[in-house]
């Protein structure tokens, strides 16, 4: 994979230990189709780099990222739902699969939603 200087992985999720995620499986989609890629987002966490068909192994197939989540996690929380408190809710299908710090050095959480099974 051809990542650029900037991109710097921060996997600070992992810190937290799995009481507040669990490991997913990630959709296999028949088809993929790359309709937009923001440049200037990716050149902020180096993947400005990417061949498309690096871009669609990372962002359609959910390939790990280099030094970053081997899996992608669906993020455990709680909260009340219809009413009632609920102690073990989650993102349903969706998930986090790889964190990095741009430019700035600001932690982000590269996610999906709809693509767990």
């Amino acid at each position: 994979m051809s990542t650029g200087s900037a991109y710097r992985p921060d996997t600070r999720i992992l810190e937290l230990g799995d009481a507040f995620y669990d490991e997913v499986e990630a959709a296999d989609f028949p088809e993929r189709t790359l309709r937009y890629r923001n440049g200037r987002a990716a050149k902020d966490v180096g993947l400005d780099t990417l061949e498309a068909e690096e871009w669609e192994a990372h962002f359609a197939r959910f390939i790990a990222l280099p030094d970053n989540l081997k899996k992608p996690l669906a993020l455990r929380y709680h909260g009340h739902q219809f009413g009632v408190y609920n102690p073990a809710l989650g993102d349903g299908r969706g998930f986090l699969f790889a964190q990095v710090r741009d430019a700035e050095g600001r932690l982000l959480d590269l996610g999906t939603k709809g693509s767990g099974t």
